[in-house]
């Protein structure tokens, strides 16, 4: 491990050690509904942190990058994979096609709710923004994945990406999963669908509307949300 990486986990291990609040972290774990252990250090305080890994920590190329968010990603506690999402999502000229083995990995080894979220917000969904002519084939093998916190990135893919959104690939994903009934398959479906809703409310009502029969009642309920606000439904 290099210098400069080793100096980046003790950085972070101790300001979160410092900032740890034992009567928070039980509460945390237990909303999660996992044994991983926490600090009991929450978003705000988070954020102050990531401030000085913006100003301090700042990786001179790709594979120090690449070290450092691995390095703070395998320490033990949440709180320290939260940042190492985040410390990626810094460095926004190396989140593309090519980090994709990586955001992979991230929400593989996640595989829960709140660290695959993380990681589509913060990576998977830029870099297909962003690169989407490279991205979007990888999306459409990860929609197809083995693995459902892999399917369930692909459907999130696109979230927030408004005018910009890819309407012809975000509905065949939603139809590629329309049958399935795992709960963070079909949830993923309806918020896909609902976010573009905001962007382009008669396309999806249409699509809703044709597709019924055939999406789980989750995913219309979670779909048609925002359609119901605007009396179209």
């Amino acid at each position: 491990m290099r210098k400069v990486t080793r100096a980046l986990v003790s950085f972070v291990q101790n300001e979160l050690g410092s900032l740890a609040d034992p009567a928070k972290a039980g509460p945390m774990q237990a909303y999660l509904k996992t044994r991983q252990p926490f600090y009991g250090v929450q978003k705000p305080e988070r954020e102050t942190i990531l401030k000085r890994l913006k100003e301090e920590f700042r990786p001179p190329d790709r594979q120090v990058w690449e070290e450092g968010v691995l390095a703070l990603w395998s320490l033990p506690h949440r709180e320290e994979q939260y940042l190492a999402i985040r410390y990626a999502a810094l460095s926004p000229e190396y989140v593309d096609h090519i980090s994709l083995a990586l955001s992979n990995r991230l929400v593989r080894e996640g595989a829960w709710w709140d660290l695959v979220d993380a990681a589509v917000g913060s990576l998977v969904s830029p870099a297909l923004l962003r690169h989407r002519e490279q991205v979007r084939p990888a999306m459409d093998r990860w929609v197809e994945d083995q693995d459902l916190w892999v399917r369930r990135a692909a459907l999130l893919s696109q979230l927030r990406h408004k005018e910009e959104t890819d309407e012809e690939q975000l509905f065949d994903h939603c139809l590629r999963r329309a049958e399935e009934r795992e709960f963070f398959i079909a949830k993923a479906v309806g918020w896909a669908l609902r976010d573009y809703s905001w962007t382009n409310p008669e396309s999806v009502l249409a699509f809703l509307k044709e597709h019924r029969e055939r999406l789980a009642p989750l995913s219309l309920r979670e779909g048609a949300k925002r359609l119901q606000k605007l009396g179209l439904l």
